[in-house]
């Protein structure tokens, strides 16, 4: 309930300003002129403008209405560490209850969280405002934020809200924490060289001067463990092995305190680039598909090709000088002795053993394969004769041994169910499928040949081998059963996929990981994390997914095509997901490897030290205890010791509203009577 004096003019409030400003120079001239009745004149005229004005009484009925606080809880991330969540869901709910048994507050509560695959850290303030969004700022009487400290949305320049913030932190002081930072890596390094990774391991709570072991992992495979220097920065060298990505994992181990492990990893793709690739190509006699061996090879910038042809064989006589000859000697030793590791691949196209090479050389060769070479033998007539390589030191590397028949006759190369599995085969333009026949031009010739090991991926007429595959120790070894392949390059008959075939099989023989046959790979976007399983194999087994957390979750996989199968799962927290099936494994990253939630996960104040200052709140630690609540006057101080003030704004409602004249009638017209018979009558004297 309330009285307050109003007016209502019953004449336009100019009139009224007129009607004093002619009362008072009448008054001034009265006094001027020392004419009596001039005070009692001027209460008449003021009598009478003040019952122009219209005085009335205004009477209003109030309701009083609560004020508003905003009580935030953190549940982000780094809110699940060392029981913080727990700490600060008891402190919420003895709040909540201190705060319901007062009516003049009306409490508004949120939680802090972070969205899935985004990396905004703790939007403790973006809360903030959005429950008070709606609040009249008259209202608001203070936010209570119940946090770990650790927020990135503070506001610059400017108060964060009118009323007092009071931060209640989660956790410990001076707690400790390892983290590890990448700070510079090499993202392009040629292969069979080293590439440099800068990184710093930081102890934080521990004394200066420590080390610390790093696990490093290569292609999810454990490479090396370094030590380094805790606080600087530290240098570690990677041998990039193949070219593509080489995913390398950096795993710090536990330090003396730790709050999470979630900071001691980091992970860097360095991708390894072939300076030259070196192929060794020797054909036997001259035939039509040597020359697009040459050009293919040739057309390709990154290779460097080394090509002889055995044009004169031994026993080829005849009386051409030996200096007139335009051929150089061929040189065996240097070749297939001194420098034979310095290739990264070998090609033996239709050629034939006629005593040019000593046999011990082809054992060189099969030596040179098992200890990690690449070679790819291209067949002909040649190859079923008694003159054929597989009669030599080299069969003992060869997938496919010679029947010793040689077929002539049209047929078009067919993919084998292995082949549909295989990357070198798979998805071939043109290939045959369960339900038509190959779109390729024919071929007229097969070397028939009984396959030892390895596994045939294309096939000639009768599921003759056409294409056979094979590892042999550390090596690869290829054989194409026959030489017709220059007929697709010619486009004959429609064509095929010669260079496409080819370049496959040269890349598969050099160990380029997108054609691996046994291969694991995991992949985050959108918000999921695919994970792809190619295998030779009928089934593949499940999959366990180690999320940044450390929580497991097994995948079984999908057949989604031959040779791959794949699954798919909610990727929703930032940071390094691994996956294994037992055999391989992968790693994939959601977002940054350190998002801000992790980055630093010890509680602190001083983050919320000045906003909560600049609001005239306030920054208690629960470990100290849950602090008083008050109510404080808008200009008073809102926190102490151990109490925290909420502001008390006494807002309210007008329900109704009562109005009455504050002179009736008759009392203004005796006033105004009184007031000139008064004046006239000491005038009068």
């Amino acid at each position: 309930m309330s009285y307050s004096l109003d007016f209502a003019p019953h004449v336009p409030v100019f009139v009224l300003w007129v009607l004093i400003a002619g009362a008072l120079a009448l008054f001034a001239y009265s006094l001027l002129m020392r004419a009596r009745g001039a005070w009692l004149r001027l209460f008449a005229f003021a009598v009478a403008i003040f019952a122009l004005a219209g005085p009335i009484v205004v009477h209003e009925n109030r309701e009083s209405l609560p004020d508003v606080v905003a009580l935030i809880v953190d549940h982000s991330p780094s809110m699940d560490i060392d029981g913080r969540r727990q700490e600060a869901d008891r402190a919420a709910a003895e709040i909540r209850r201190k705060l319901a048994a007062d009516r003049s507050l009306e409490v508004r509560t949120a939680d802090v969280t972070s969205p899935p695959g985004e990396d905004t850290g703790t939007q403790l303030f973006a809360a903030i405002s959005s429950a008070l969004a709606d609040a009249p700022p008259d209202r608001v009487a203070g936010a209570i934020a119940i946090t770990d400290g650790e927020v990135h949305d503070v506001p610059v320049g400017k108060p964060a809200l009118k009323a007092p913030l009071q931060a209640l932190i989660v956790g410990r002081r001076n707690e400790g924490d390892r983290k590890l930072t990448v700070t510079g890596a090499t993202r392009y390094v040629i292969v069979g060289q080293t590439a440099d990774i800068t990184l710093r391991v930081d102890d934080f709570g521990a004394p200066p001067g420590g080390r610390a072991q790093v696990v490093v992992r290569v292609d999810g495979m454990d490479s090396s463990t370094r030590t380094v220097p805790t606080g600087v920065d530290a240098h570690i060298g990677i041998p990039v092995t193949h070219a593509g990505e080489n995913v390398v994992e950096l795993e710090a181990r536990p330090g003396p305190r730790e709050l999470g492990l979630q900071n001691n990893h980091a992970v860097v793709t360095i991708n390894g680039v072939r300076d030259r690739l070196r192929v060794l190509l020797i054909s036997g006699e001259p035939h039509a598909g040597e020359r697009v061996w040459r050009s293919l090879l040739k057309s390709d910038p990154s290779v460097d090709l080394v090509h002889f042809t055995i044009l004169r064989p031994p026993e080829k006589q005849d009386t051409t000088p030996i200096d007139q000859l335009s051929l150089i000697i061929f040189p065996t030793r240097e070749l297939f002795v001194e420098k034979l590791d310095s290739f990264d691949l070998i090609i033996f196209d239709r050629y034939s053993e006629r005593g040019i090479l000593p046999l011990a050389y082809f054992g060189n060769i099969a030596r040179y394969v098992e200890n990690g070479g690449a070679l790819l033998v291209s067949s002909g007539p040649e190859y079923a004769g008694l003159q054929s390589i597989a009669r030599t030191p080299l069969s003992a590397v060869l997938p496919a041994q010679p029947t010793g028949e040689v077929i002539d006759q049209p047929f078009k190369p067919q993919v084998t169910a292995d082949g549909f599995a295989h990357p070198v085969t798979r998805d071939l333009d043109g290939a045959n499928t369960p339900d038509k026949p190959a779109t390729w031009g024919n071929w007229f010739r097969i070397i028939p040949a009984s396959k030892v090991s390895g596994e045939t991926l294309m096939s000639g007429p009768d599921n003759r081998p056409l294409l056979v595959l094979d590892r042999v120790g550390k090596g690869r070894v290829a054989e194409l059963l026959s030489d017709q392949g220059w007929l697709w390059a010619r486009g004959y008959d429609g064509g095929g996929p010669y260079a496409e075939l080819l370049r496959r099989t040269a890349h598969w023989l050099m160990k380029e990981p997108e054609l691996e046959e046994e291969r694991l790979t995991a992949t985050i976007s959108g918000g999921e994390i695919a994970v792809e399983r190619h295998t030779m194999a009928a089934t593949a087994s499940p999959v366990t997914v180690t999320d940044p957390s450390g929580k497991q979750t097994t995948m079984p996989l999908m057949k989604v095509e031959p040779g791959v199968w794949r699954a798919v799962a909610r990727a929703q927290a930032l940071g390094l997901y691994r996956v294994t099936d037992g055999t391989l494994s992968a790693v994939a990253a959601a977002g940054p490897l350190n998002p801000k939630e992790v980055s630093d996960m010890r509680a602190t104040a001083s983050i919320l030290k000045l906003p909560a200052r600049a609001t005239g709140g306030s920054v208690h630690w629960l470990a100290d205890g849950l602090p008083g609540i008050r109510r404080v006057g808008p200009g008073d101080t809102a926190s102490g010791k151990d109490w925290i003030g909420l502001r008390a704004n006494r807002a309210y409602r007008v329900t109704s509203v009562e109005q009455a004249p504050l002179l009736p009638v008759w009392l203004t017209l005796t006033l105004l009577l009184a007031s000139l018979l008064l004046a006239w009558r000491v005038e009068g004297r």
